[in-house]
C-alpha cells in the first residue's frame, strides 16, 4: 500500500486531499494548499452571529462588503486576483511529502479529516463573496485559491491569530488606489489629468494623501480626484463623456490662470514649500471648495463661468487672511471637515461676484 494511502487512512476514512507546501512559523508547521473555489463554501464555517464577541474568533460579516467583492469577481473573470485565505483546522490533519523528496520534503499532499472543524481566521468576506459568485457563474468552481492551514489550538489562539493578522495591516492610501486602479475609468482619467494640466505636472504626490514639509509636491492625487468629483456634482467617480473630460480640463486650466501664486509656481518664482506654508489654495479642502464653485458656476452661468472665475485673482489666499478664520482655519489650524469646505466655497463665490443661492445660505447660518 502506498505511503499516501496509509496517511489518508490515518486521517480517516473520509478526507479532503490537497496539493500543498509545508513550512515552519514560530516552530509550528503550517501548510499552503491549492483549493478549488467550489469547495470553499462547503469547507469553511463562520462563528455563530448570536454569540458574544469574546467567544468568537473573528468579526461578524459586513453584508455591505459582499456585493462589491462578488461583482469584482464576476466583472473581471479573466483578471481577478485574491490573496490567500487563512484557516485553522480543529481535527486530524496529516501532510505526506512527495515520495521523491523524502520525509523532510516540503512539497506533498495534505489530508484533512472531513469531520474537522475549519475556521477562517482571515478572508471570511472573500469566502462569502466566492459563494455568491458561484451561484451566478458555477463554472468558476474549477478555479483555485490558495489557503494557509494552521493547526487549531483553541479559541484563545484563534482570536490571537485574527488580531495578529489584522492589527498590522495597512490599507493602501486613496491616492495609491487611484494610481494603480487601471480598471476604473475615472481613476485613469484623473491620472491622465495630472499629467496634462500644467499646474499639476510633476507637482502631484501620487502616493500619499498628505504632503510632508520636505516634499517638492504641492497637491495630492486623491485631493484632485475628490475636487473633480465635486465639480461633477457627484460623490463617486464614474465614466465620463468626452465633453465632460474637456470641461474638467478647461476648468482646472482656468483656475490655474487666475490664481497668481499658482502662476508664480509654474514660473519657478516661488517654491512648493512656500506655497503650502503661506497659502490655503493648495490644501485639499480648498480644491474641494473650488470644485463646488465650478459646479455651481457652470450650472448658473454656462456661457460666462470662465469670466466669473477671473475673480479668483482678487482673493487673498494667504493663511493670515481673517476671512478664512472660522471657515478653513480654526486656531491657526486648517480644519478637515465638510463644513469648512462649504463655507470656503461660499467665500470664493462671493469674491467672484456671485450671489449665494438659497441652498448655500444655510451654511452661513452655521458659523
Amino acid at each position: 500500500m502506498s505511503r499516501a494511502r496509509v496517511d489518508e487512512q490515518f486521517v480517516g476514512s473520509e478526507t479532503y486531499g490537497f496539493d500543498a507546501i509545508r513550512g515552519i512559523q514560530a516552530g509550528n508547521e503550517f501548510y499552503v494548499a491549492m483549493c478549488p473555489l467550489k469547495i470553499i463554501p462547503k469547507l469553511f464555517i463562520f462563528n455563530d452571529y448570536d454569540i458574544p464577541p469574546e467567544l468568537r474568533a473573528q468579526r461578524t460579516l459586513s453584508s455591505t462588503r459582499i456585493p462589491a467583492i462578488k461583482n469584482y469577481i464576476l466583472n473581471n473573470p479573466d483578471s481577478y486576483i485574491f490573496s490567500s485565505l487563512t484557516a485553522s483546522v480543529d481535527g486530524v490533519m496529516k501532510f505526506t511529502p512527495a515520495a521523491s523528496l523524502g520525509q523532510d520534503g516540503k512539497l506533498g499532499r495534505l489530508y484533512i479529516n472531513m469531520d474537522s472543524r475549519l475556521l477562517i481566521n482571515d478572508g471570511q468576506h472573500r469566502r462569502k463573496a466566492v459563494e455568491e459568485a458561484l451561484k451566478e457563474r458555477p463554472e468558476l468552481g474549477h478555479e483555485m485559491i490558495s489557503v494557509v492551514f494552521f493547526k487549531d489550538d483553541g479559541l484563545k489562539r484563534s482570536q490571537q491569530m485574527f488580531s495578529d493578522l489584522n492589527k498590522n495591516a495597512v490599507k493602501p492610501t486613496k491616492s495609491l488606489n487611484i494610481l494603480y486602479d487601471h480598471r476604473d475609468v475615472y481613476s485613469k482619467f484623473i491620472v491622465d489629468l495630472v499629467n496634462k494640466i500644467e499646474i499639476f505636472v510633476n507637482r502631484v504626490d501620487l502616493e500619499r494623501t498628505s504632503i510632508s514639509n520636505r516634499s517638492t509636491k504641492v497637491f495630492t492625487l486623491n485631493g484632485i480626484s475628490d475636487a473633480t468629483m465635486r465639480l461633477l456634482g457627484t460623490s463617486k467617480g464614474r465614466k465620463l463623456s468626452s465633453e465632460e473630460k474637456e470641461m474638467i480640463s478647461s476648468f482646472w486650466e482656468t483656475v490655474s490662470k487666475n490664481i497668481p501664486e499658482w502662476q508664480l509656481l509654474i514660473q519657478d518664482k516661488v517654491s512648493s514649500f512656500e506655497l503650502r506654508k503661506d497659502f490655503v489654495h493648495t490644501n485639499t479642502n480648498v480644491l474641494n471648495s473650488l470644485g463646488i464653485v465650478g459646479y455651481i458656476m457652470m450650472r448658473e452661468f454656462p456661457s460666462t463661468w470662465k469670466e466669473k472665475l477671473r475673480g479668483l485673482k482678487n482673493i487673498d489666499w494667504s493663511r493670515n487672511n481673517p476671512e478664512w478664520q472660522g471657515r478653513l482655519i480654526v486656531n491657526k489650524q486648517m480644519i478637515k471637515n465638510a463644513r469648512g469646505i462649504e463655507l470656503a466655497a461660499n467665500t470664493i463665490m462671493q469674491k467672484c461676484g456671485v450671489k449665494l443661492p438659497e441652498d448655500r445660505l444655510k451654511h452661513e447660518a452655521k458659523i
